[in-house]
Parts: C-alpha cells; structure tokens; sequence
C-alpha cells in the first residue's frame, strides 16, 4: 500500500472512497452538507451523515440522541459511548443482513455480528417475527451486554431490544433507525423511552423514514469519531457545550 493509499483509508474509511476520484466526490459532498449542517458537536457529525445518508438537509432535524454516559446526559453521549465501544472491540449487531454488510469493515477491529438466522426454533413456537426472536436468543447467550446495538429494518427487532433492557441487559450504544409504516415510529420511541429510564445511549430518528442503509452509516460515523480519537485528531471527553465555546473562542 502506497503512501498515498494509505491516507485515503485513515481519512475516508467511513464513506468507503478508496481511489482519488472517490475521495474528491466524498469530500465534496460532505462539504455541501456542512453548508447546511452545523459542525460543531459529535451530534453534529451524526446529523451530518444522517443528511449524507439520505439525500434530504431536513432530515437533521429527525434524529434523537438519549441516554446518558460518564459526562452527563448532553446530546453528544450517545455518540462518545458509541466511539468508546468501537475503541474497546466491543461487537456489532445488527437486526438484518442488508445493515450489517453497510457498516464498514476498516477503521476498527470490532466483530460484526447479525441477529438474523437465530432464534429459528423461538419464532417457530411463539409465532413472534424471526429478527425479534433472534434477538431475543442473542440476549440469551449475552451478545448485547456491552455491544453496538444497530437495528435498520426490523420494528419488532427494536421492540424485542427494548424488553430486553428492561430486563437488564446493557448495551454499550444503539442506534436504531427502523423503518415502515407498521409499529416503525413506535419502537424507536419504545428504545428512546427504556433509553432514557434506563441511562442506555441511544441515536434514533423520528418518523416512519429510516432504513438499514442509515442504521449502518450512523453506526460508520461512531467508528469515524473512533478513528478520530485513535489518532488524536479528536478529544473525546468533552460534553456538547464544551464543544461549542471552543467553536466560538
């Protein structure tokens, strides 16, 4: 790998731009959105990329962020407890397939796990959905304590994740971003609701839009900030207010 090469994977590992071509479409979009987004807090990247995401400068204004973390319970803590994770390895786990092949491979050495594909014999029983069946199998065996919860696609998935939490599991961070017109709206609000109850870290959007595609680029922005840290290009321990009167000094 050429020297060169290798700047463009510390720089761009979150949009996937590998060849220079790739960087300059990369780096102009992203600079089209700053004209729209603000750039001040870790939430901000998060707006930013849910922009980038889905082609839509108003869509900023749908994301949540709950929870709370060591600092406090400012909008940036689920995006510092979602950045510490990917710096400790913690898993990846995804709802569906289609949200785990978009959260990128490089820029981190966490597994990527997806929910899907367990819990076969639960759902067959309970005649419950297969994503909350696997879920709720996963959790069995432990795989949530500590982990990226992402959940793109499947309501039920993020319903099953919520009872779970109520039930003492932990994740480090979830971002949850399912999508439709069936019980979508509400289970993002169920995950803001044991979030919030629960101290447990949550980036989420409101309304029936949504989808794997942005679960998995919000998820690519926490393992950004991660990256960032590592090398030393950001310091992390700072609240969202902090962040902004170093913009203003």
């Amino acid at each position: 790998m050429t020297d060169g090469q290798q700047d463009f994977e510390k720089e761009y590992a979150d949009l996937g731009a590998t060849t220079q071509n790739a960087m300059d479409i990369a780096e102009t979009s992203m600079d089209i959105v700053r004209q729209f987004v603000p750039d001040e807090t870790l939430a901000d990247r998060v707006r930013q990329k849910s922009v980038h995401s889905m082609g839509d400068i108003e869509f900023q204004h749908l994301i949540e962020f709950t929870g709370s973390d060591d600092l406090g319970d400012d909008e940036d803590a689920p995006v510092r407890a979602g950045a510490r994770a990917v710096l400790e390895e913690a898993t990846i786990v995804t709802d569906i397939t289609m949200s785990k092949a978009g959260i990128t491979g490089r820029g981190h050495n966490c597994e990527k796990r997806k929910a899907i594909g367990n819990g076969a014999e639960l759902a067959k029983e309970t005649g419950m959905t297969r994503t909350a069946a696997s879920v709720l199998e996963l959790d069995k065996k432990g795989v949530y304590d500590g982990a990226i919860a992402t959940i793109g696609n499947a309501p039920t998935a993020a319903f099953a994740l919520a009872d779970c939490i109520e039930n003492g599991t932990r994740p480090a961070a979830i971002v949850a971003t399912p999508v439709g017109f069936v019980k979508a709206e509400e289970s993002r609000q169920r995950i803001r609701e044991v979030s919030e109850e629960y101290d447990v870290p949550a980036i989420t959007n409101v309304g029936r839009r949504g989808g794997s595609g942005l679960a998995a680029a919000l998820t690519n922005e926490l393992i950004h900030v991660a990256k960032d840290v590592r090398t030393d290009d950001l310091e992390l321990e700072r609240t969202a207010d902090e962040r902004r009167s170093l913009e203003d000094e």
